[in-house]
C-alpha cells in the first residue's frame, strides 16, 4: 500500500512561493480606465491637490465666519451679495467686512471666505442685502484645499486591487495609465472516465463534470484568465497531451482528479515525465485535501496543481494555497475576517489541518458559526457556505460555544 509523504500548508505555500511566487510580480502598463479586477504593480501618487481651490459643499453663501456670529432667526445678520459664481469659473470676488457672495454646490469659494451657509438659512431683502438666520464656524460647508488629497501624496498602493471607487480616484488624480501586474493564465484538466459535460445525457456510472466549470470560475473571482478548459479520460496519453497543451499557453495548470495512489491515479508520473523539477509536493496535511500534488517546470516556469477530485477539496485547496500567494507577492492585507461562536462540537484531525465550512447567523448580538456537515463530493454544501473555520493541526477540535475565526468563500 502506497501512502502520501505530506507537508503541512505552510510548508507547501512556502515552496510555491519560493519557485513561482516571483513569476506574479511581472508587470505592464495599461490604461487607467481598463484596469478595473487587475492589481496595482506600482502605487499611484497625487501630482497636485485634489482639490486644487477651496470648493463649496451646499447651495449658499460665502461669509466670513465672524461676520455672523450671533445670528438667529430672530436677530439676522445683514449681508451684501458681491457676486454670484459660476459653476466651473473662477470666484472674482474678495469678500471683506459686511459681504457675501452666492456659490453652488461644487462651486469655488471667493478669497476672504472661510465658510459656508446653506441657502435655506438665508432670505433676499431687496437687491443684493441678504438676511442670513444663523451662525457658522469656520470651514463649514467647505472642501479645503489638498483636503482630498495632497500633492506628492500616494492615493493607492501597490497591491491594490482595482474596484470601481479606484477608477475614480485615479481620474480624479489625472492618472491616464497605471503599472498592473500581468494576468496569471490558468488552464483546466478535469480527468476521469466518470466524467461527462453538463450538457450530456446522464448514464448510469457517470456524473456531471463540476470542477472544470467551479475551478475557472474560482480562478476568475481571484483575477486570473482561464486559458483553456478540457475534460479528458484516465487514460495516459490524454492527459500527458493535454498537459502538454496548457504547459504551452498558461502558467498555472489545476489537473482535478488522479491526484492519490489508486491504480488510475497517474497525475503524479505525467507530472514528473513532462516537468523538469516534476513534483515537489505529493500530499497535504490538511482535511479535505490530502492528495493534493505540486509540480515545477523551470524553464516555462509553469506551476502543476493537482487537486483531488472531490469539489468541496478541490476548491478549498486552490483557494487556501493561490490565494494566500496572491495576498503574499501582492502586499495585499487579508480579507478581514468574522469571529463567531462554533455552534456545535466538531472535531479536528490530528496532524492535519482541517477547514470546517460554516453558514453565519447573527444570535444574542454576535454571530454564530454553523458547521456545514457533509462528504467533500458533496457540491451543495459549499454553496450553503459563507465561510470556513481553520482547525490548526495540533487543535483536537473545537467545543459548542468556542470562538473561532470565519474566513469568507
Amino acid at each position: 500500500m502506497q501512502l502520501l509523504t505530506v507537508d503541512d500548508l505552510g510548508q507547501a505555500r512556502e515552496k510555491i512561493k519560493e519557485r513561482f511566487g516571483s513569476h506574479l510580480l511581472r508587470c505592464e502598463k495599461i490604461p487607467a480606465a481598463d484596469s478595473l479586477g487587475r492589481v496595482l504593480g506600482e502605487g499611484v501618487d497625487a501630482r497636485n491637490n485634489v482639490p486644487h481651490f477651496r470648493r463649496s459643499t451646499v447651495d449658499g453663501y460665502a461669509v466670513r465666519a465672524k461676520d455672523i456670529q450671533g445670528a438667529s432667526e430672530s436677530i439676522p445678520a445683514l449681508l451684501t451679495c458681491i457676486e454670484e459664481v459660476v459653476m466651473g469659473a473662477e470666484a472674482q470676488c474678495t469678500l471683506t467686512l459686511g459681504t457675501c457672495a452666492y456659490v453652488p454646490t461644487g462651486g469655488m469659494l471667493p478669497e476672504g471666505a472661510d465658510a459656508m451657509v446653506m441657502v435655506e438659512y438665508s432670505e433676499v431683502f431687496s437687491g443684493d442685502e441678504i438676511a442670513i438666520y444663523t451662525s457658522v464656524a469656520a470651514g463649514d460647508g467647505v472642501v479645503q484645499i489638498g483636503e482630498d488629497f495632497g500633492e506628492g501624496e500616494r492615493g493607492l498602493h501597490r497591491g491594490t486591487r482595482i474596484r470601481a471607487q479606484e477608477i475614480g480616484v485615479m481620474a480624479a488624480l489625472g492618472i491616464q495609465e497605471v503599472s498592473v501586474y500581468t494576468t496569471l493564465k490558468v488552464a483546466i484538466i478535469s480527468t476521469g472516465d466518470e466524467l461527462i459535460p453538463g450538457n450530456a445525457p446522464l448514464e448510469p456510472g457517470k456524473i456531471r463534470d463540476v470542477n472544470t466549470s467551479a475551478l475557472a470560475a474560482l480562478a476568475q473571482e481571484m483575477g486570473m484568465a482561464v486559458v483553456s478548459q478540457v475534460l479528458v479520460p484516465d487514460v495516459w496519453e490524454s492527459i500527458e497531451a493535454a498537459i502538454a497543451a496548457a504547459m504551452a499557453q498558461a502558467d498555472l495548470v489545476l489537473i482535478s482528479g488522479g491526484s492519490s495512489k489508486g491504480k488510475k491515479d497517474m497525475t503524479e508520473a505525467i507530472i514528473d515525465t513532462v516537468a523538469s523539477e516534476g513534483v515537489f509536493t505529493h500530499g497535504l496535511a490538511l482535511k479535505p485535501g490530502k492528495p493534493t500534488i505540486l509540480g515545477w517546470d523551470a524553464p516555462t516556469a509553469t506551476l502543476f496543481l493537482g487537486l483531488p477530485g472531490h469539489p468541496v477539496a478541490a476548491m478549498m485547496v486552490f483557494r487556501l494555497l493561490m490565494e494566500w500567494l496572491e495576498g503574499e507577492m501582492y502586499g495585499q492585507q487579508p480579507v478581514v475576517p468574522i469571529t463567531a461562536k462554533i455552534a456545535t462540537n466538531v472535531a479536528g484531525a490530528p496532524g492535519r489541518t482541517t477547514s470546517v465550512l460554516v453558514a453565519l447567523r447573527q444570535e444574542d448580538g454576535g454571530c454564530l458559526a454553523i458547521p456545514i456537515l457533509g462528504k467533500s463530493g458533496l457540491i451543495s454544501i459549499l454553496s450553503r457556505a459563507y465561510g470556513y473555520v481553520l482547525l490548526d493541526k495540533n487543535l483536537e477540535g473545537v467545543q459548542a460555544g468556542d470562538t473561532v475565526t470565519v474566513w469568507p468563500v
